[in-house]
């Protein structure tokens, strides 16, 4: 089941997950996420400073989520179980770099608390948001990109239907350094939602 509601607070269900932008509300939630995965999921991510470990920072964080998402640059959403939403943060999937002409498209990046990996949450919260990205943003295309040695994410893609074009050296400077990507997308399964978008 897909929901949205206003532009600034959209919402999407599936059996186990709530996505949402999030709110200032929920920044304790978010901290605490990242400092109990911080070592988890230093590898895959890029280096921050300390800074941003702080709940100060955390409140600017959703507060430009928020405001990206109304400027229709990036959708980013929180990711909760849905037994518990609001307790806790499980994990993060950010649709950003949103280009809207001839390309209509995004890229996608995502991680999941480590207690919840190997679970399906991850997969659910994707097939159901990457649904809503293509009829509710009406975009054309989804890129995901993933480090080779990241074999758990390049399934999930797969999974997804996300479909390999390519390989890039020194793409990313990850977990200092430069880091070779795959690059994989998926396209909108309804293109009668995307044509004469401007």
């Amino acid at each position: 089941m897909l929901q949205s509601g206003r532009r600034s607070e959209p919402r999407i269900e599936s059996e186990r997950v709530v996505l949402r932008i999030g709110s200032d509300g929920d920044a304790h939630a978010l901290l605490a996420y990242i400092n109990r995965n911080r070592d988890y999921h230093q590898r895959w991510e890029p280096r921050v400073r300390e800074s941003f470990f702080t709940l100060e920072m955390q409140r600017r964080v959703i507060a430009r989520r928020i405001e990206d998402f109304e400027r229709g640059e990036a959708a980013c959403f929180l990711m909760f179980d849905r037994t518990n939403e609001g307790s806790a943060v499980i994990g993060r999937c950010n649709f950003t770099e949103i280009v809207r002409g001839p390309f209509q498209a995004c890229y996608l990046g995502y991680s999941v608390d480590r207690e919840y990996e190997g679970k399906g949450y991850m997969y659910e919260a994707l097939r159901a948001a990457t649904a809503w990205v293509f009829r509710e943003l009406r975009l054309h295309r989804i890129m995901a990109n993933h480090r080779p040695q990241n074999e758990r994410s390049g399934r999930l893609l797969q999974r997804l239907g996300f479909e390999r074009e390519g390989y890039a050296r020194d793409y990313l400077f990850i977990d200092g350094e430069w880091t070779d990507h795959v690059l994989t997308a998926l396209t909108n399964p309804h293109p009668e939602l995307v044509e004469g978008m401007s």
